[in-house]
């Protein structure tokens, strides 16, 4: 009584297949396999030494030239409220 059967899985799992639909199941699956893989890569490229992230030379630094000729760049001036 406290476990389930076989049975009961398969029951759920054809409540879950009418109520979704295995089209939206296969999206489902898809996305959270396409999210795992970037949180692996994320984690991978995260845990690298501080020997191999100097190696390619220090961070470029944004100056204002750089930015005017970036096509994506906004640039905005904030105001306080008064």
């Amino acid at each position: 009584m406290g476990s389930f059967s076989i049975w009961h899985w398969l029951i759920v799992l054809a409540v879950v297949v009418l109520i979704f639909g295995t089209k939206k199941l296969k999206n489902i699956g898809s996305d959270l396999g396409s999210a795992v893989k970037g949180f692996k890569d994320g984690v991978r490229d995260g845990s690298a030494t501080p020997e191999t992230a100097a190696a390619g030379g220090p961070p470029v630094q944004v100056t204002a030239n750089m930015a005017a000729t970036d096509a994506n760049t906004v640039d905005v001036q904030a105001k306080s409220k008064a």
